[in-house]
């Protein structure tokens, strides 16, 4: 996809694209086309919300546990595409901003996309709230405060989070959408002319800000129709909390589907391993310097796409609950993955998302003078891993057209990654505990 409709792809922003029915196009009183990007919205965004260790909140919890189902239900959906290749996805990438677009949907289909994002039951504000808080732990605010307050030094925070609606000079963005956005998702609003190159260039600085100069180019040009643009970028940077001697890195055999390869093996060894195992798994996760981590979970019958296939939450929950420390060691190799782009939409309509009707056009709470629709997607994902740490990126793209446990083992473990295991990364929050960040296969290192 050269676009949206032809929009140039990189490794970690989500762009939905968003254009109206055929109306007269009318924007704000004085509007100069000419000029460069701006906010057009001013609101003054209020703190994110800290959930209170001693207080529990039963909304927050169903809405990070339905983002996990839902992590599991589209990485399930997406990975029995790929075959025997390596895959990898960040379900949170397209999970937050699919939040965000509940605040512009029809109250016909609202409950529809609520459902599908597994936090069926809830309301809009229920679903915000949760949603602020998650930013708020998965970004380590609560940190960030203590660290400018009492003057501690190495803060560091691996995952970053940005949102924006870039919106053309025609068209207002509704205030409601905008305080909302900016409120519970920290989404600016930026003023920019669709109809040049202004957009484009305006949407690329954007990328490229928000990704550490990652995304420098991820829009070529925009399709005519285009009258607004929703923006979400991620990405995740850390180091292991024990990191891996390279010195231990050993070269040896990895047992792939499509034939037997070489790759470079990590060491982990130790007598407090925290290990989980039944008949049909081993897993073990490996933590990061400022929290979270990551699972590697390696199937007995080499399937780790079946695996990847039947994981939901309560089973990852089950690992999560009986891993046990153990004496034992692994071998991990490294692995470098890019995806290929994934078209999404017919995934995401299986999964019950209402937003692809061009008849219903079931997003009329973003614009005021145009209702909008989703009418494509696609999905690419990287991850890099080795003995220092890791560090994935996700980009998704969403298009919009106009018409309109059993026991411990008694035994020190081994657990050879010599084919294909499964990856999942994950932040921590305390509504949901362990939240679902990126999945994926490793078929072939």
């Amino acid at each position: 996809m050269k676009k949206i409709n032809r929009t140039a792809l990189a490794c970690l922003c989500m762009i939905v694209c968003l254009a109206g029915c055929a109306v007269d196009p009318v924007g704000p009183p004085g509007e100069d086309n000419g000029k460069s990007a701006i906010s057009i919205v001013p609101v003054t965004a209020k703190e994110l919300q800290a959930p209170l260790y001693s207080e529990g909140n039963a909304a927050a919890s169903a809405a990070a546990d339905g983002a996990n189902d839902f992590a599991f239900r589209l990485a399930a959906a997406l990975v029995g595409q790929t075959g025997d290749k390596n895959f990898v996805c960040s379900p949170y990438s397209v999970w937050i901003p699919l939040a965000a677009l509940v605040n512009a949907t029809d109250q016909e289909h609202k409950a529809a996309l609520v459902t599908a994002l597994g936090a069926a039951g809830l309301g809009e504000a229920e679903l915000n709230n949760a949603a602020s808080r998650m930013l708020y732990d998965l970004t380590r605010q609560r940190d960030k405060k203590d660290a400018e307050e009492y003057g501690e030094g190495g803060y560091h925070d691996p995952l970053k989070i940005a949102n924006a609606v870039f919106v053309d000079h025609h068209v207002t963005l509704k205030k409601d959408f905008a305080q909302t956005f900016m409120d519970y998702y920290r989404g600016s609003s930026i003023n920019v002319d669709f109809r040049a190159q202004e957009a484009v260039d305006a949407v690329n600085q954007w990328a490229e800000d928000n990704t550490e100069g990652l995304i420098t180019h991820i829009v070529q040009e925009f399709d005519p129709a285009t009258v607004a643009a929703i923006a979400n970028a991620i990405y995740f940077s850390d180091r292991w909390g024990w990191e891996f001697d390279p010195q231990e890195t050993q070269n040896d055999l990895f047992y792939a589907p499509s034939g037997n390869t070489e790759a470079f093996y990590m060491l982990r060894e130790g007598m407090e391993l925290a290990y989980y195992e039944d008949d049909q798994v081993q897993a073990m996760p490996l933590g990061f310097k400022t929290g979270g981590g990551m699972y590697i979970i390696l199937p007995k019958d080499g399937n780790a796409a079946g695996l990847l296939s039947a994981m939901d939450s309560g089973y990852f929950d089950e690992i999560q609950g009986n891993s046990a420390r153990r004496e034992g060691k692994l071998l991990l190799p490294r692995f470098s993955i890019e995806s290929d782009v994934m078209e999404l939409k017919d995934t995401l309509t299986e999964l019950g998302v209402p937003l692809f009707d061009a008849s219903a056009a079931p997003l009329t709470g973003l614009l005021e003078e145009i209702p909008v629709w989703i009418s494509s997607a696609v999905h690419k994902a990287v991850i890099k891993v080795d003995e220092k740490g890791t560090t994935a990126a996700a980009v998704t793209v969403i298009g919009a057209a106009t018409s309109a446990g059993p026991p411990d083992p008694t035994e020190p473990f081994e657990m050879i990654c010599n084919k294909p295991f499964v990856f999942i990364l994950y932040g921590n929050t305390y509504d949901g505990g362990t939240q679902v960040l990126f999945t994926g296969v490793v078929n072939q290192p």
